[in-house]
């Protein structure tokens, strides 16, 4: 019985360590950013999937890589913001 409320206890103490990270406004905005920019890669990329032509194609597809390299970017300045 020890045992399961010491496992208890330390489950509560590590959910509370990770509530206590708190991301500044602007950290949050540029997370959001960033989501939204994955999903318009991805929706680029679906796009490119059903293109008709084969230069089409190729113009979405580097056009997802861009807006994927975009929120690589936008999910790095997320993360220095909230430091």
């Amino acid at each position: 019985m020890k045992k399961l409320s010491f496992v208890l206890a330390a489950a509560g103490l590590m959910s509370l360590a990770a509530c206590n990270k708190t991301e500044t406004p602007v950290a949050n905005a540029a997370d959001n950013a960033a989501d939204a920019m994955e999903n318009t890669a991805d929706n680029l990329e679906a796009a490119a999937d059903n293109a008709i032509n084969e230069s089409s194609e190729a113009v979405l597809e580097n056009a997802a890589d861009n807006a994927h390299a975009a929120a690589d970017n936008m999910a790095e300045a997320a993360d220095n913001a909230s430091k």
